[in-house]
């Protein structure tokens, strides 16, 4: 593996690419007897099953292992995202999801709260290591928009129900920003859809030079728009994963869209598909708005040069009658999709609020989709 650092020739989403969204097809309406949540009283959302270094999802003896975001099922769905915990679950071959609990003990994490990452187990099969997001601080008197990257690893842990994680190693940061490439988010207070971002990890591992990378979510330094979301992504400096280095942004949406979540990439015929999820409302507005939906470019190389699937980006959109139902998509290697069970049923132009919102809020693993790619097309 080579030490040197690559060259980001960086690439732009941009305002054109949207306007050209012609029609399109929407995803299915989700029926209300495909809502299967995993333990009463929970909701999940956000979720990434444990994968292999290649990023095939990792398998163990007919379970898989995924993690989700997770919170008591109280109160305004959007407060949610301040008690976040990250979430073990289990899914067998009849996509049954199983709940194993929290992954961290209490005060383990060190942030108030957790939000996405992505986890790998190791080719001996004994160990889980995960990338994730700590929201603010711990012991913080009252909550902030603060996010680093840390990871942490456990052992694997078999039982006849399914495979168990131990004990956890003590989080350590993986990447901070220095406000070069990447602005700081460490807003004391914010609005959601309207926070900066460094969070959501992703990892990836090149197969054209076998370097590991951490993608993710990521705000432009000013003096940039206030819509500035960007692709950020970091490079392991030796074989294992331990330290990384910042590098440039892979893809950046500077006046167009505030918020390019989840990032990460498909290496598939020699070519590098990379996706996120964004939301209707954090588009620029005085701009072209694409509906919510999970987007993508494609490139000859990690590094770019990206250009939009399908013209615009659009790979996945919610149905124009349900425009709030499902988010968080999330492309496997075989081209499944997961996503969450948002507000299901809702056809109005802005999301319900407050008790009204948690009667139409799913807090599910929503039916798995699927997706086919050929050059620049996805459908």
């Amino acid at each position: 593996m080579s030490d040197e650092t690559p060259v980001t020739p960086v690439s732009r989403w941009t305002a054109a690419h949207v306007a050209a969204l012609a029609d399109h097809r929407s995803a299915a309406i989700i029926a209300a007897d495909s809502v299967r949540r995993v333990s009463a009283g929970l909701d999940v959302w956000d979720l990434w099953p444990v994968q292999e270094d290649d990023g095939a999802v990792a398998g163990f003896d007919g379970f898989e292992l995924w993690m989700a975001l997770s919170a008591k099922a109280v109160g305004d769905p959007v407060d949610r995202h301040g008690r976040a915990r990250i979430r073990l679950l289990s899914r067998d071959g009849d996509d049954q999801w199983r709940d194993l609990g929290p992954v961290f003990p209490d005060g383990w994490s060190p942030g108030s709260r957790e939000w996405s990452g992505s986890a790998i187990v190791d080719q001996r099969r004994s160990r889980v290591t995960l990338f994730f997001t700590a929201a603010g601080q711990r012991g913080e008197p009252s909550l902030t928009y603060e996010q680093r990257l840390f990871q942490s690893w456990a052992p694997i842990v078999g039982t006849q129900a399914g495979p168990r994680l131990g004990l956890w190693s003590t989080p350590q940061p993986s990447v901070a920003s220095d406000g070069r490439f990447y602005d700081f988010a460490d807003q004391a207070k914010g609005v959601v859809g309207q926070i900066k971002a460094f969070r959501d990890p992703a990892f990836f591992r090149d197969p054209a030079d076998g370097a590991a990378y951490l993608l993710f979510a990521a705000s432009l330094p000013p003096p940039s728009s206030a819509f500035n979301g960007a692709v950020g992504i970091a490079r392991a400096t030796d074989d294992g994963v331990e330290t990384w280095t910042l590098l440039p942004p892979l893809i950046h949406a500077d006046g167009l869209n505030n918020e390019l979540e989840r990032p990460h990439v498909i290496h598939r015929h020699g070519l590098y598909y990379l996706f996120w999820s964004t939301q209707a409302e954090v588009f620029a507005p005085h701009g072209p708005q694409g509906p919510t939906g999970l987007y993508g470019m494609v490139a000859p190389s990690l590094f770019g040069p990206y250009e939009p699937l399908n013209g615009s980006g659009l790979v996945i959109a919610n149905p124009p009658e349900a425009p709030f139902q499902a988010y968080s998509w999330l492309v496997t290697k075989d081209l499944s999709v997961s996503s969450f069970v948002n507000y299901r049923g809702v056809g109005a132009a802005v999301a319900p609020e407050g008790q009204a919102a948690r009667a139409v809020f799913g807090g599910a693993p929503a039916p798995m989709e699927s997706i086919r790619l050929a050059g620049t097309k996805a459908w």
